[in-house]
């Protein structure tokens, strides 16, 4: 069990570098996705394995050293704002006025999978609690 940890660990560690992403090849159009919104800084596109009626993630176009929010700075704080900003802008595009949830997940132990900080925003239906991973 201790070597499945530490091997984790060390694909997470791999994994969160400044390196090309998924993402990035989302934002350079390498890599086709459903996207519902984008503006200078930001994109938000359908996810590809959607955990409520309606999953989208939101992310920045230019990471800046933002793998992980653990990674965040206070330099980090207007793009951290204007990602939850347009997050509620799209939700409510998406007509999630009732209520959804914004997820982002950090780390390994925080079953985040791509190194590019991204938030999930699911709603369409009544969510439970506590979520699971």
């Amino acid at each position: 069990m201790a070597s499945e940890t530490n091997a984790a660990q060390a694909n997470a560690a791999l994994a969160d570098s400044d390196g090309p992403t998924i993402f990035d090849n989302i934002i350079s159009k390498q890599i086709p996705a459903n996207i519902i919104y984008e503006d200078d800084d930001s994109l938000a596109f359908r996810d590809i394995s959607p955990q409520a009626p309606v999953h989208f993630l939101v992310i920045p176009k230019h990471r800046n050293g933002l793998t992980r929010l653990s990674k965040a700075t206070e330099d980090n704080k207007l793009q951290l704002g204007h990602l939850l900003y347009v997050a509620q802008l799209v939700a409510k595009q998406e007509k999630l006025e009732p209520g959804f949830r914004i997820v982002i997940n950090d780390g390994p132990e925080g079953c985040q999978s791509v190194y590019h900080l991204h938030l999930h925003v699911l709603g369409g239906k009544q969510l439970s609690w506590p979520p699971g991973c």
